[in-house]
């Protein structure tokens, strides 16, 4: 866990700065082989944009800098649990593995209201991990 601590504080770091400018303070990072590549946090407010989610940020800044839609050999570090949308596009990125803190009761698809990302109807699945320091990213 202690390496999923470190990354995770990174996306506390994060949700920290979304919450300097008025964002609901979430935050995420993208790992490869013990390397960040990209960081992002939400961003909805600031470009009144309904797509502009911490995850999609992180995975659309990833995809641009390994030049590949897929996300292999990553992991996504996430303060707050994946929505529908956000679980959707972590799956068509192929990302092998979420680390997540806190649950999201009214839209997490990673476990409080389902699990999309371990449904086996889909062609792709993915290694969660939750809870990691779920009472930070709380």
């Amino acid at each position: 866990m202690d390496n999923h601590e470190k990354w995770m504080r990174v996306a506390l770091q994060q949700a920290e700065e979304a919450q300097k400018i008025g964002e609901v303070p979430i935050g995420a990072v993208l790992v490869k082989h013990d390397q960040i590549v990209a960081v992002a946090y939400n961003r909805r407010e600031s470009d009144q944009q309904a797509l502009a989610h911490a995850e999609l940020a992180v995975i659309e800044q990833a995809c641009q800098k390994l030049g590949s839609w897929r996300l292999l050999d990553c992991t996504l570090y996430v303060t707050l649990e994946p929505c529908p949308m956000c679980a959707g596009a972590i799956l068509q990125a192929r990302i092998p593995t979420v680390v997540f803190g806190a649950r999201d009761p009214k839209a997490g698809c990673v476990g409080s209201l389902m699990n999309l990302l371990n449904d086996s109807r889909f062609n792709h699945q993915t290694e969660v991990v939750e809870g990691c320091l779920a009472e930070e990213c709380g």
